[in-house]
């Protein structure tokens, strides 16, 4: 089997020769990996089943530890985490700063370039275009994360003009996105915390549940596979999702969910994630990091899990525990 029959087959219940792999690794992360195991193209060695095309604008350096995104947002990196930094000016702060914010506009260019280079890497991988930030995690670098939360109660008007925006902006991107010859749309925003929702069911219902609608529908009728990214307990609203058209969740964290949590999600939604990242990669060691991969897949029945860390892998984890995952990622044949 190619890698994206392998990926196909198990989004679809059907057990493939092998479970389909993706690791992903910041940057910091990345760079140590290349220089431990000596070899420039170390993401080829990989062998990754999933090729990725992010629609996303690359942030500006405009300072020393200050880069800025396309939305205007200044992210202070100069903490020990150097990927994601933290919001260092409010764009949104009430009705009168929303009505003088300006938008960015959608870099046409940009998009149609990113999906050109997706559409023509290799056909063997299960080709994947995505929007990060794409709803309330973009909402909360514009007004701030606690003032965002205050504003399901306090401006709940406010807040849906914002998400509006984010929406329209988002739908467009996708009408062009949804032109090219690929096989999924990938959602990248975080609901959930260690026990359930950030924001409560009722309140993801108002404010996310709607414009979450209008995306996957968009994308549905192109006929393609729809993956949704939020960290953390989404067990209130995983059959939504469901009923909504979700084909993959990233991403199962298993010290959240457990590991019989497997056969809730089986012939429903396939997951991508399941190795640690917060628990397990930066601690076990190499031989338990093996047997911790063979103990997700087992859990799965070998189908319907996309293997991976369950976030893009930090700084502080050890490369020999990368290496033991990735073998046993490489290695294993499904029981």
């Amino acid at each position: 089997m190619t890698n994206r029959e392998r990926v196909i087959a198990s989004i679809n219940f059907k057990k493939p020769d092998k479970v389909p792999h993706n690791v992903f690794f910041t940057e910091q992360a990345f760079h140590k990996m290349q220089q431990h195991s000596g070899n420039n193209n170390y993401i080829q060695s990989i062998q990754n089943h999933i090729t990725q095309a992010y629609l996303d604008k690359a942030q500006v350096q405009v300072a020393p530890d200050r880069f800025r995104d396309e939305f205007g947002v200044i992210w202070d990196k100069s903490g020990a985490d150097k990927d994601i930094g933290v919001v260092s000016n409010i764009q949104i702060a009430d009705e009168e700063s929303f009505a003088n914010y300006v938008f960015p506009s959608v870099d046409e260019q940009y998009i149609r370039q990113a999906m050109r280079a997706l559409e023509a890497s290799d056909d063997s991988n299960f080709k994947v275009a995505s929007i990060g930030f794409s709803l309330f995690e973009r909402a909360w670098t514009l007004m701030g994360f606690e003032n965002t939360l205050c504003n399901m109660c306090a401006e709940p008007e406010l807040l849906h003009k914002v998400l509006r925006k984010i929406c329209d902006r988002n739908l467009q991107i996708l009408d062009i996105a949804l032109e090219y010859d690929f096989d999924c749309f990938h959602f990248g925003d975080d609901w959930g915390q260690q026990q359930g929702l950030i924001m409560g069911v009722t309140h993801w219902n108002e404010f996310i549940r709607p414009y979450l609608e209008e995306m996957y529908t968009k994308v549905k009728k192109r006929g393609l596979y729809i993956s949704q990214h939020s960290c953390g307990d989404l067990r209130d609203i995983l059959d939504t999702l469901w009923e909504m058209g979700l084909n993959i969740y990233q991403t199962f964290q298993p010290e959240i969910y457990g590991l019989e949590y497997a056969k809730k999600l089986h012939g429903k939604i396939a997951v991508w994630g399941g190795i640690s990242t917060q628990r397990d990669l930066p601690y076990k060691s190499p031989q338990e990091i093996r047997q911790i991969v063979k103990n997700i897949i087992r859990a799965f029945g070998g189908t319907g899990l996309i293997v991976s860390p369950t976030h893009a892998i930090e700084f502080d984890v050890p490369a020999e525990n990368i290496d033991a995952m990735i073998h046993e990622f490489i290695d294993q044949r499904s029981e």
